[in-house]
């Protein structure tokens, strides 16, 4: 599902209510009849990128990624951060520090998370911003195979969503 609206609608907000992560005004929202909140099942088979890009400066990309997927519960191997950092073109920047590294460079170390994680639902705060056409063009690409491979995803974004096979909804947020 792909939600669009001017800045200061509530997307951001709306996702990080729907990831567990801020808490619902009115309603509930709920994963298999569960609610979202203090739910570990739910926590287990969702992530959530949102503006700020959760990772820490003084580590390389490879590090990050590492350090989250700890967090997450997951054991992966050098090879499978190697390949998920290749895959959105950081090859060769896989051990240097974030800091020494472009926004897009960050944004798309940020982004390799979907790969290492292995999440049935991908929520995603504006996942092509700070991103050049060809990283925008491998979004789409990772996007697309989630989809096709039985995923889902919520997505926020001011510009259309580069998925050029997949079915997607899109709603748009008004104030």
């Amino acid at each position: 599902m792909h939600l669009q609206g001017d800045n200061g609608v509530g997307k951001t907000s709306l996702l990080r209510q729907v990831s567990g992560l801020s808490p619902v005004a009115a309603g509930h929202i709920s994963w298999y009849g569960q609610p979202v909140a203090d739910n570990e099942s739910f926590r287990a088979q969702r992530i959530y990128l949102g503006h700020e890009l959760a990772m820490k400066d003084d580590l390389s990309a490879m590090e990050n990624l590492q350090f989250d997927a700890s967090i997450a519960g997951r054991t992966v191997t050098a090879e499978t951060l190697r390949s998920a950092l290749k895959r959105l073109g950081l090859r060769g920047r896989e051990h240097l520090p974030m800091r020494v590294l472009s926004q897009g460079q960050k944004h798309r170390a940020a982004l390799a998370r979907l790969l290492v994680r292995q999440a049935t639902l991908w929520i995603l705060d504006e996942p092509v911003v700070a991103l050049d056409v060809p990283a925008q063009a491998a979004v789409g690409q990772l996007l697309e195979a989630h989809l096709n491979e039985g995923g889902m995803a919520l997505v926020t974004s001011h510009q259309p969503l580069p998925i050029p096979h997949a079915l997607i909804a899109s709603y748009r947020l008004q104030g």
